[in-house]
């Protein structure tokens, strides 16, 4: 079993409308709802290549109840926490003319000490079963900003392998203690580390803690910084839709590489394919299953240096 944490779980909805015109009014052409937030989109991913997944975190008021029927249409299990305030929602905009996306995020709502109390128990007993686990996202409002490194450290204890990917203060925190993989991006690792040259960011982020840094190079792949050497994988060409959802989907590849102790390389190009392949679906979060299995051949893993 995998498990996904998304404390900042959200309703997604994607609108899309012929033109995205600023000051103007516009019809919208189709609405889809989804259950969203970066682990419940990972959890997805690998419930459709098949894994068993469990997704826990907080859902709370209307739109959380809306969420969790949601994910009850699919194999995911859920193992969210209750919260007194509603989960939040995220809107995107499809412009179907240009294929570009404007996302707009609500923040979440408070969680209170005895709701997180309530998470870390359940959180626990997850563990226990678990082939490895997932820490995705933001925090949510009233969570003290070392929850992450809390969560690892559990994870640690319990001898379940870590994926961390979150950004900021929270992901400086997580990264020192040592998760077994973090996944920033481009932006997240200069943050971090003070450095804007990819692969020397990536080693310096994991001289940091983590046993392996992947850094999302959007369009352009993953750079990867592993104790076997440094990696870049790179999609056969640029693709062109809806990038939400592409990075978790990168993670969901790079997770269920973990599990089944596949080689880095091949770690690395089921992530940039999945990758690739969700932001050519047509709804956010989502991976089209034969792009995907197109792409898989064509990804292109170097290695560009020796151990990191």
């Amino acid at each position: 079993m995998i498990l996904t944490v998304t404390l900042n779980t959200a309703l997604d909805l994607t609108y899309r409308v012929p033109a995205l015109v600023p000051h103007a009014s516009h019809r919208i052409t189709q609405v889809i709802e989804r259950p969203g937030g970066k682990g419940l989109n990972v959890a997805r991913v690998l419930a459709a290549l098949g894994y068993e997944t469990v997704a826990t975190g907080f859902a709370g008021g209307a739109t959380g109840a809306t969420l969790r029927d949601l994910l009850a249409e699919t194999p995911v299990r859920d193992e969210l926490v209750e919260t007194a305030g509603p989960t939040r929602r995220t809107v995107a905009v499809v412009d179907t003319a240009s294929g570009d996306t404007t996302q707009l995020n609500e923040p979440g709502p408070t969680v209170t000490a005895a709701e997180w109390t309530g998470f870390r128990t359940r959180f626990t007993r997850l563990l226990d079963g678990a082939a490895a686990v997932a820490l995705c996202g933001s925090l949510p409002p009233g969570i003290h900003v070392g929850a992450y490194a809390e969560l690892v450290r559990l994870a640690r204890t319990a001898g379940v392998p870590v994926l961390l990917d979150t950004s900021g203060e929270p992901l400086r925190r997580g990264i020192a203690a040592r998760p077994d993989l973090v996944k920033p991006n481009a932006e997240e690792l200069a943050q971090l580390t003070g450095a804007r040259e990819p692969h020397r960011a990536t080693r310096d982020a994991r001289r940091r803690g983590a046993h392996a840094v992947i850094s999302s190079l959007g369009p352009e792949g993953l750079l990867a910084a592993t104790p076997e050497g440094l990696w870049r994988a790179t999609p056969p060409a640029a693709v062109k839709g809806n990038p939400t959802g592409a990075g978790d989907s990168a993670v969901a590849g790079l997770l269920s590489g973990l599990v089944d102790k596949t080689p880095w390389p091949d770690r690395l190009t089921r992530a940039v394919a999945l990758s690739a392949a969700t932001v050519l679906s047509p709804v956010a979060g989502e991976f089209d299953p034969t792009a995907y299995e197109d792409l898989l051949p064509r990804v292109t893993v170097t290695e560009v240096g020796g151990a990191a």
